[in-house]
């Protein structure tokens, strides 16, 4: 596999609204030329905000699609979590918890995010797709 992605909650809510430049990205997901993963932490955050717009049976159809997507799902350990805390204490008043999981799986995976949030673009220590809204 040529790349790796870690998907941030707001890049899956563009690819189901159906913004054509998020695609090309889980194409290549599919087509197997490159692996995805998203972390639990990060999975929860999109199916709340879905859930608040369009209820929570769909925000369960879309937990159902992306569980059996190429995407891999990772769940929270000790090392993602002591990883994600270092984080945060680096970066407390910039990022989220959620940003911090993501940022720590990121460089566990040395992966690129795949995020709308611009903040991410600040951080240095991984490489960031910003995505605008």
């Amino acid at each position: 596999m040529s790349r790796s992605y870690v998907f941030d909650a707001g890049f899956i809510a563009l690819y189901f609204a159906g913004r054509e430049d998020t695609r090309k990205y889980v194409d290549e997901i599919y087509e197997k030329t490159s692996k995805a993963y998203i972390c639990e932490i990060n999975l929860a955050e999109f199916l709340y905000n879905y859930a608040r717009v369009f209820g929570w049976e769909a925000a369960l159809v879309k937990n159902k699609l992306l569980r059996n997507s190429p995407i891999e799902i990772i769940g929270v350990n000790e090392d993602l979590t002591l990883s994600t805390a270092k984080i945060k204490l680096k970066y407390y008043e910039k990022l989220s918890l959620a940003d911090c999981y993501l940022v720590a799986l990121a460089k566990k995976l040395k992966a690129t995010i795949l995020t709308t949030d611009s903040t991410l673009r600040d951080i240095e220590e991984i490489k960031v797709k910003y995505f605008k809204i």
